[in-house]
């Protein structure tokens, strides 16, 4: 079997849907803009000899369906020859297309593939456009299937037992943490300059415009508090725990690795950053569906033959407080070494 390795990997920086800094810029040019950001990264790399842009998307819809991932790949690289695949996990659609890149060179069916993820939920509602329940999955006594994520986390707190405070002091230490990791420019070297032309109306009342451009996660909060949090009311449940506070920020971003076979990596003379050693995916109850790491984890470690204690730095979905507190209790994670520059409820999410 073949070696993979990430080379390169960059990311635009996370925008607030539906009102921020991205809500006037299309999925596919953020993502087409971190593609060619990465090429001038890899001058000596030849566009033709990737085999495939491969594209997380959790809602494949509207601005973001008709295979998304085959039009940035015309953007991104410029060439008709490199084909594209919108890959669809919802939140986990991103981290999917690097295992299916790895898994692809492993086996020797591609040697360099670009993979990764765009949303802009400034552009897709959550819900999509038009959804259509099956009935008969309902009657059948699956209706948790259709919850919101919103339930599914007071689901999750209430099975867990994660109270609200708990879950409003773990939202006050992502944000912490992530305005840490800003000031000491921890994520600088990943973070593509986009510039935005915003379209506005004048004083005058006539068309106006201006540029500027974003290299800043938008997401974290510095006046924010426990105190703060702890006033904010429940937004899914009567009597509820879970808030907008202690929840993830709906975002606008893409981000993007370039995977090679350690033949091309030699043969190019690059340093790999990073290996994808094993990946794995496990089914749990769709109404407490946050807590799939628990089944998740101890699959890919397995796989992998690793134990818990051989992971130095983990990052875990941060969707809800409720949910990763959860995770992190039932696996007996060290929250030392958990998300340790902030996770999406600072900094956004899918």
């Amino acid at each position: 079997m073949k070696t993979a390795y990430i080379v390169k990997g960059y990311r635009t920086a996370v925008g607030k849907a539906p009102k921020g800094v991205f809500r006037f810029k299309r999925t596919d040019e953020l993502a087409a803009e971190t593609i060619e950001y990465m090429m001038k990264e890899l001058p000596n790399l030849d566009k033709k000899r990737i085999d495939d842009v491969i594209v997380g998307n959790a809602m494949p819809e509207g601005s973001q369906g008709l295979n998304m991932a085959r039009l940035i790949s015309l953007m991104g690289l410029d060439i008709v020859d490199v084909p594209g695949v919108t890959v669809n996990r919802f939140c986990s659609s991103g981290i999917e297309t690097i295992g299916i890149a790895t898994a692809k060179i492993q086996s020797g069916m591609a040697d360099c593939i670009i993979a990764g993820g765009a949303e802009s939920m400034s552009s897709v509602p959550m819900t999509g456009y038009k959804t259509e329940l099956n009935y008969d999955v309902v009657k059948a006594g699956h209706e948790d299937y259709y919850w919101g994520m919103g339930n599914t986390a007071e689901a999750v707190a209430n099975e867990y037992k994660v109270s609200r405070e708990d879950q409003d002091e773990f939202a006050y230490n992502s944000h912490m943490k992530a305005l840490r990791a800003q000031a000491e420019d921890r994520f600088q070297d990943q973070i593509v300059p986009i510039e935005v032309e915003e379209t506005y109306v004048g004083a005058d009342g006539k068309k106006a415009t201006k540029k500027y451009t974003v290299t800043k996660d938008e997401g974290p909060r510095a006046g924010t508090s426990t105190a703060v949090l702890n006033k904010l009311r429940p937004v899914f449940a009567a009597g509820g725990s879970v808030t907008a506070g202690n929840s993830s920020q709906m975002s606008d971003g893409a981000a993007f690795v370039m995977v090679m076979s350690e033949e091309m990596v030699k043969e190019l003379n690059l340093e790999p950053i990073a290996r994808l050693v094993n990946y794995a995916a496990a089914g749990v109850p769709p109404r407490i569906m946050g807590i799939g790491p628990v089944a998740a984890v101890p699959k890919a470690l397995k796989q992998a033959g690793l134990k818990q204690d051989d992971i130095k730095l983990i990052e875990l979905n941060e969707a809800f407080a409720s949910q990763s507190l959860a995770v992190i209790r039932e696996l007996g994670l060290n929250q030392d070494i958990v998300n340790v520059n902030g996770g999406a409820i600072a900094l956004g999410h899918p």
